[in-house]
């Protein structure tokens, strides 16, 4: 197949270029930055405000695989600009190039549009799509790790350092994500669910407990850290010192403060995808392993 792509050169999108590519795919894919030559892949340069490059990017193309959008943000106007806008723009293109074929990256926290800007402008984003008219899948992913991840780095970083603090109570599913890259070109496929919500985790059943990912990651760094559990108010204290010390580069904004504080972010299972067209390959004790070890390797960690 030829697969137009957004965000291809991010955490995700990268992992989808290359499992593209493995397994005989064409990949077009959007970039803001000149990048080296690449069998099988042409690079468009342009930005999701970009007409000429959006309609370069999806001619001809047989699906479109929507990953772009903006995780930290500091105003709900960011978040819109990122997620709903750039989201139009992509199904606008889609359709008038007659590109049915729609897969869109969403997040779990849009099932929560209350708690969060980020959740919210995910939510939207969700509308837009559901009501393009195109054969589309909307997947949402929980928690990503894996090699190359900067979201998941702090924590691997505390439990080095033999102290993790962890929201006080709930529970999280998370998915390497390679398995994930795996999961959004199985949804190009023609057998693939049609205009459904996915959701797809490590098979962990139930989810993990925040303290039992903290022990997972003190496994994968050969620690055993101190664990503490924060509670919400002490959360949003954090994210003002943060936001004080590192400013636009804080981690845990007040936005990301109050998506953590929420005791459930476990998948549904009754939105799993069909498992003869995809299950998790990547067991999480090994993922955790190699992903630390890859930060250890690139001088991360």
């Amino acid at each position: 197949m030829k697969l137009a792509l957004t965000g291809g050169t991010g955490f995700v999108g990268s992992r989808v270029i290359d499992a593209a590519v493995a397994t005989g795919h064409e990949v077009c894919a959007l970039v803001r930055r000149p990048q080296p030559d690449r069998p099988s892949v042409t690079w468009v340069a342009g930005s999701l405000s970009d007409r000429d490059a959006l309609e370069s990017l999806v001619d001809t193309a047989d699906a479109v695989i929507h990953v772009a959008g903006v995780i930290n943000a500091s105003t709900a106007a960011d978040f819109e600009a990122g997620n709903v806008d750039g989201t139009l723009a992509m199904l606008a293109a889609a359709t008038a190039a007659g590109t049915r074929r729609f897969v869109h990256v969403s997040s779990l926290a849009a099932r929560e549009p209350q708690i969060s800007l980020y959740g919210a402008s995910k939510a939207r984003a969700e509308e837009l799509v559901e009501g393009s008219g195109l054969d589309w899948t909307i997947v949402r992913p929980p928690a990503v790790y894996g090699p190359g991840d900067r979201e998941t780095l702090e924590l691997f970083k505390m439990a080095k350092l033999g102290l993790l603090v962890m929201p006080s109570r709930g529970h999280l599913s998370i998915i390497h994500v390679d398995d994930l890259a795996r999961l959004l070109l199985a949804m190009t496929a023609q057998d693939a669910p049609n205009q459904q919500l996915v959701e797809a985790d490590d098979e962990t059943q139930g989810g993990w407990t925040h303290r039992g990912f903290g022990e997972a990651l003190g496994a994968a760094v050969g620690r055993r850290p101190l664990i503490l559990s924060a509670p919400a108010a002490l959360l949003k204290l954090g994210a003002r010192a943060d936001q004080l010390i590192r400013r636009g580069k804080a981690k845990l904004t007040a936005d990301r403060a109050a998506y953590f504080s929420h005791e459930d972010w476990v998948i549904d299972v009754d939105r799993r995808p069909p498992p003869d067209l995809w299950r998790p390959a990547i067991p999480t004790d090994q993922g955790l392993a190699d992903t630390a070890a890859w930060y250890r390797d690139h001088g991360w960690l």
